[in-house]
């Protein structure tokens, strides 16, 4: 029998530097009934799963004692089974239920198309703003909040560079007392380093950047260097006040999307609106969105149309026109016309807040590149101290050395050896690029997942919906006996008050070009063969060729035609108006906009490239042969599976791209499992990734993105171990000193984070 287990989320403050992270971790897991620690520098969050008999009291009490702020999410904490924790298990058996349903039986000629009624149920753990902890925030780890010279480790920081400075000029007046004056300037700085080394260690980190740096400013003071120890620990306040800005910075990419949706919004109710705060907006609701008004929640199309600028959430640089039915999100700005919008998710689930929930949770995931720096980090910072030890004792013993000479040199290794930079290589490139990802509606789930996808060199993606539309549209109108708009004006009549897809084509197309709909009577679907009515005094038929030759005799130059529309991948219906054939109207679900240079984008990129569909192999090799790939059709969701299967056994790394729901198989079977399509519930929730605004160029720009940050990261971990092995020759050949050994450290990590930021430039110019 599974425990139960809960979960706990708190913000942490101040936490800028992977050293930071790691003191916490060891730090609460040494609580009793603690199970598993995840801590995000990035995303400044820490997740505590516990058995339930932890004192949560005690585990903030530790979080506080580091000097960092703690605020716990302001969540319901949920008992779970053992074994589901964060990460998401895929299987074959994801449980999706999916089926096809047409409204009415409409017999056009025979036509797959995968139309999916989604019924997704998901239970979010509501994540408003979390509530204060009194008196958490009495340390030098005060929230990066607000201009920098506020924060607490701010004026820290401007204290001690008094200090220093009054040292300096004491120092000069009176200088029997400079020593004195700069060891109280040091003693500024030092006393709160201090404090948090002591803590660390006897939480169980004994060897943190806080007691190399309080040894290496006692051990100069003893030497007699208490100038060069006092510049030391100001250096090192400046460069922990620029690490929390640059983590401040990181940090708040993501969460800056919180704030695209508006505070307020128009409630329609009774007939009037009032205006009432967006957050308070229930599923259900309806609302009015004026012209040139960001849209408050997520929501369906109830009456208007209009171009909606969805350039802040999708980074889509043309407006998309949308109307009745279609589907908006929170923080989309209205364009040109007034809509009424009915609200399908409530402020604290809608797209925009649960994109930045499962960035920060993926954040917390780490990628093996990172697992392995982590390791190295145990074993590299008191192999440090050691050699920093050997150092300071071995030359005066075996050579004679002067001992203050070679005790100096010993403390500069030590803080020359910090890890910091070398730990925080490689989240903060991965931070960076999740979030840049983010604003592009390109998730990924985790490090782990990121650094798969630059390995990726096959592609298997599923037809309708992910390489088309997944609606049918009208293609081609034919004149046989009457004008192509006659013919529309009369298809359209008999199609009016259907919900079949092929009629939705029809009557698309027909407001599309503003066609006069007349009424039709006396409607009636005939099984197998299409529908029949009475519009302007005549009978009017649609249906397939077939049926449709039974009333009026088809010539060889128009079967032709309507052979050479079925070629293509086309449904073709035939009109018949009285006994007369009047024309035809070819019907396909057409490829995306941009499935063809999205699709060139990967074959340029090395990356092969099928096509795996249950759809008939006639459709399907229609559209393969339009956008040039390899097409297997006419296949189930276990044929899916076998196939991404027998790619991987030929050495690919493969990557499933599918609507996320009859594709569950395969996409648990790739490499990477990639959700695409208009579904969201189904992009952030099945995969190990998801494409939410139906983008075939989103996955060479996924596949870029992993490919740059893989680079960065190479780029970070050269930056950190060079600047270390340079400043190590010479502060051992007696060039440099203490104070350009902490440069080495915080100069890194300050260099590290800023290459990383890079990250954050829109993924197209990540090519």
């Amino acid at each position: 029998m599974m425990s139960d287990r809960i979960e706990k989320r708190y913000r942490v403050e101040g936490m800028d530097c992977a050293s930071c992270a790691a003191k916490i971790d060891t730090a609460v897991r040494r609580v009793s009934g603690v199970e598993d620690v995840s801590v995000s520098v990035t995303s400044g969050t820490m997740t505590v799963r516990h058995d339930g008999s932890s004192d949560l009291a005690a585990i903030e009490k530790k979080v506080i004692g580091l000097g960092y702020g703690l605020r716990p999410f302001a969540t319901t904490d949920a008992p779970r089974p053992s074994g589901q924790g964060a990460e998401h298990a895929h299987g074959p058996d994801c449980g999706h239920d999916h089926g096809h349903s047409h409204a009415r039986d409409h017999a056009h000629d025979d036509h797959d198309h995968d139309h999916h009624d989604h019924a997704h149920d998901h239970a979010h753990d509501s994540q408003s703003a979390p509530a204060e902890i009194e008196g958490l925030h009495g340390h030098d780890h005060a929230p990066m909040s607000g201009p920098w010279w506020q924060s607490r480790k701010g004026r820290l920081t401007i204290l001690s560079g008094a200090a220093l400075v009054i040292a300096y000029i004491v120092g000069h007046l009176v200088p029997s007392i400079a020593p004195y004056a700069f060891i109280a300037a040091m003693l500024v700085g030092l006393i709160p380093i201090a404090r948090r080394a002591i803590m660390a260690a006897l939480s169980g980190t004994p060897f943190s950047i806080e007691m190399l740096m309080t040894i290496a400013a006692v051990g100069a003071v003893i030497i007699h260097a208490g100038e060069e120890a006092a510049t030391v620990v100001f250096l090192f306040l400046v460069g922990e006040l620029l690490e929390g800005v640059a983590a401040g910075k990181a940090r708040a990419s993501i969460q800056s999307l919180t704030t695209l949706v508006p505070k307020s919004a128009l409630l329609e109710e009774g007939g009037a609106t009032r205006e009432v705060p967006a957050e308070t907006l229930a599923v259900g609701s309806t609302i009015l969105v004026r012209p040139g008004d960001r849209i408050s929640a997520d929501g369906i199309i109830l009456s208007g149309e209009s171009a909606i600028d969805e350039a802040p959430v999708t980074g889509e640089s043309t407006p998309v026109r949308k109307g009745e039915g279609d589907v908006v999100f929170a923080g989309t700005v209205n364009g040109d016309a007034a809509l009424r919008v009915k609200v399908t998710a409530a402020a604290a689930d809608n797209t925009i807040a649960r994109v930045v929930r499962l960035v920060e949770e993926a954040q917390e995931k780490k990628a093996p590149t990172e697992r392995f720096i982590d390791r190295f980090s145990r074993y590299y910072t008191p192999g440090v101290v050691a050699v920093a030890a050997l150092v300071a004792i071995l030359p005066p013993l075996v050579i004679g050395g002067a001992w203050d000479e070679w005790i100096y040199k010993g403390l500069a290794i030590l803080l020359i050896g910090c890890p910091c930079a070398l730990v925080i290589s490689t989240p903060a490139a991965i931070a960076a690029s999740l979030s840049s990802g983010a604003r592009r509606g390109l998730l990924l789930k985790g490090g782990a997942v990121l650094e798969t996808l630059g390995k990726i060199n096959a592609v298997a993606l599923d037809k309708t919906g992910t390489l088309t539309e997944g609606k049918p549209v009208v293609t081609d109108i034919l004149s046989f006996g009457k004008p192509e708009a006659e013919v529309l004006t009369y298809a359209a009549a008999l199609e009016t008050g259907s919900s079949h897809p092929l009629a939705l084509a029809i009557l698309g197309r027909a407001a599309r070009d503003a066609i006069a709909i007349p009424q039709a009577t006396d409607a009636k679907a005939l099984g197998g063969k299409g529908v029949t009515a009475t519009v302007t005094g005549q009978p009017v038929f649609l249906g397939s060729p077939k049926a449709a030759a039974e009333r009026a005799a088809l010539s060889d130059e128009q079967q032709a035609r309507i052979t050479k529309l079925n070629d293509e991948g086309k449904t073709v219906s035939v009109l018949v108006v009285g006994d007369q054939l009047a024309g035809a109207i070819a019907m396909r679900d057409e490829p995306r906009d941009d499935a063809k240079s999205g699709l060139k984008a990967l074959t340029d990129a090395g990356v092969r490239i099928v096509m795996l569909t249950g759809d008939n192999a006639r459709t399907a090799n229609a559209i393969g042969k339009e956008l040039g790939i390899e097409v297997r059709a006419e296949l189930m969701p276990e044929d899916k599976q076998r196939i991404v299967g027998e790619l991987q056994k030929s050495g690919l790394k493969v990557a499933k791209v599918g609507d996320g729901i009859n594709d569950a198989p395969a996409l648990a079977a790739a490499d990477v499992g990639i959700a695409m399509g208009g579904g969201t519930d189904v992009a952030l929730e099945t995969a190990d990734a998801a494409i939410l605004h139906g983008r075939v160029s989103d996955v060479a720009a996924m596949i870029a993105l992993s490919k740059r940050t893989m680079r960065n990261i190479g780029e970070n971990i050269s930056i950190a171990l060079g600047l270390k092995a340079v400043f190590l020759v010479t502060t051992i050949a007696g060039i440099t000193g203490l104070w350009p050994a902490i440069l080495a450290d915080t100069g890194a990590t300050v260099l590290v984070t800023i290459n990383a930021l890079r990250l954050l430039r829109p993924v197209s110019s990540q090519a």
